[in-house]
């Protein structure tokens, strides 16, 4: 039994939840994927899967074993990789997604600088306000904020935003500066079209929620952020989102005491192995510039 190569055929399987899609992938039968597997199976004398006519689903074991594999391959890539001059093979397109605002910030400016130095590698960049399966949809490289929950996504940390309610300075003197998550409901509150009628706030361990209320709401964070400026009324957005004009003095942050925790910011692949040298070219050019990123605000 080839060693690497059933340990790369488990991993196949493992990421692609089957035999099926896994075949299509590595070009291979799907009985040949079936004997690698009892193959590896009888040399570990454990079973990575547990398996039905339907679909495949990883034991505690196989799970273990999936990280080591993951490791080990990606040792193996890139022992070979250091034999090769990779500066004549950072080329071809990559395909990278970002949450809009976040985007257009800060990956689309560092995105450019990439293109600058690395002429050859033609980046397609989407801005999609939605979570993308980076497999299904044909993406290289994702940015992510928020808590990840698909384990067959390897991420790399950048760093980490708040979610903050802000409010003019004008707006303030008017009707005064709420104290206390529950004093919103008393305040005009300019809301973005998917948020929830109520906002979840922290005080100490405990987490509760308070109703909130008003008279615009927008799909696009933008003109929301502009809204509150121009002295409509309190709104919640990510620190990122309105750091420039918390900075600038035309929106002030209140009730910083009782925010949640700060959400992670990370920059994902599908998977760590032979990764093509402008995809981890790229990797390493966006942990550069942004690693330890904040959001401020």
């Amino acid at each position: 039994m080839d060693q690497l190569k059933a340990m790369a055929s488990f991993v196949r399987i493992a990421e692609a939840g089957g035999f099926t899609a896994a075949s299509r992938s590595l070009d291979a039968s799907v009985p040949a994927l079936v004997r690698s597997l009892a193959a590896l199976e009888a040399s570990l004398g454990v079973r990575l899967f547990n398996r039905t006519t339907r679909r495949v689903a990883l034991t505690e074991e196989g799970r273990r074993y999936l990280e080591h594999c993951r490791q080990i391959l990606a040792a193996v890539d890139d022992a070979g990789r250091a034999l090769r001059d990779e500066s004549s093979s950072i080329a071809g397109p990559l395909r990278v997604t970002a949450p809009v605002m976040f985007g257009q910030l800060h990956v689309a400016p560092a995105a450019t600088r990439f293109v600058q130095r690395h002429r050859a590698v033609q980046v397609e960049l989407v801005l999609l306000d939605r979570v993308v399966n980076l497999l299904d949809e044909d993406f290289d490289v994702g940015v992510r904020i928020g808590a990840l929950e698909d384990s067959s996504l390897v991420a790399r940390s950048i760093g980490a935003v708040r979610r903050v309610v802000v409010a003019g300075p004008g707006y303030l003197r008017r009707h005064g500066v709420p104290r206390h998550p529950r004093d919103l409901a008393q305040h005009e509150c300019v809301r973005l079209s998917d948020s929830a009628r109520q906002l979840s706030f922290h005080d100490g361990d405990q987490v509760f929620t308070v109703p909130v209320h008003g008279s615009l709401r927008c799909n696009h964070v933008p003109a929301a952020v502009d809204a509150c400026a121009a002295g409509l009324g309190c709104g919640v957005f990510m620190s990122y989102q309105v750091d420039a004009l918390v900075k600038a003095g035309r929106l002030k942050v209140v009730l910083s005491g009782f925010e949640p925790p700060a959400r992670p910011v990370s920059l994902l692949v599908p998977h760590a192995r032979l990764l093509p040298a402008r995809t981890r070219a790229f990797i390493d050019w966006m942990l550069r510039e942004l690693r330890g990123f904040k959001g401020q605000a």
